[in-house]
């Protein structure tokens, strides 16, 4: 009786794993902020390294005409793109929470009005590829000299802010050796209660969440929770 329960409830789980798995988010590239902590985490987690460390430039202009000062911009723009290329580990992009790719086509809707007279500023995010040796200094060291060697034109700077994010590519795509190891615990706690107790999971519907773990590495889990309880409970 409980190994045909228990049988029944770990395919159910399989099963779950399997339609949940939406394909577009394989390649979606998300944010993690040194703010989302571990509280409320369940057991069960994958750490992975993180795809990259990115920080967020603003580069500014205040040259006094408009046309020329948007030009000045839109000259470094390309200087960033193209210093980019030349770069093994180092690749641009735009947004918040997920991220797109900074390209020529983008700029006249990234070019905005600075809080200062007669000033422009674009906000770009930089993005340095971590490696499984890497270290924190190393990333942010990739990043500085990548904006040191970025011609600036005209009365262009390129700023950089003091904080730094990590990001991950597709998160979804560790949803199904999520949900086996929280097979693989949900039949060592039954076994481990014995042949009275069933055990079912609450919570696999959610989608993949993470947090950082350390400088260069995530903690990706599902926030299930673990139910035991005897077989003929209602």
């Amino acid at each position: 009786m409980k190994t045909n329960s228990l049988s029944r409830t770990l395919a159910a789980l399989l099963l779950f794993s399997t339609a949940a798995s939406p394909a577009f988010a394989q390649t979606e590239e998300v944010v993690v902020t040194a703010q989302r902590r571990d509280e409320g985490a369940p057991s069960i987690t994958i750490i992975k390294r993180a795809d990259h460390l990115i920080t967020e430039v603003k580069v500014t202009c205040d040259t006094r005409e408009l046309s020329q000062r948007r030009e000045e911009l839109r000259s470094t723009l390309r200087n960033m793109i193209a210093e980019a290329k030349r770069s093994q580990t180092i690749s641009l992009g735009l947004g918040e929470a997920v991220l797109g790719e900074l390209s020529e086509s983008n700029f006249d809707d990234i070019i905005v009005p600075d809080a200062r007279a007669d000033t422009s500023q674009a906000n770009v995010i930089i993005k340095t590829t971590i490696s499984p040796q890497d270290t924190f200094n190393a990333a942010t060291a990739r990043i500085k000299e990548f904006v040191a060697k970025t011609v600036k034109v005209g009365r262009t700077e390129v700023l950089l802010e003091r904080r730094y994010d990590l990001t991950i590519i597709g998160p979804e795509q560790y949803r199904d050796e999520l949900i086996s190891r929280i097979v693989g615990q949900s039949k060592h706690t039954a076994e481990l209660f014995g042949s009275g107790y069933g055990v079912s999971v609450d919570g696999l519907e959610h989608t993949v969440e993470w947090y950082q773990k350390d400088p260069l590495d995530l903690a990706l889990y599902i926030p299930y929770t673990l139910h035991v309880a005897p077989l003929n409970s209602h």
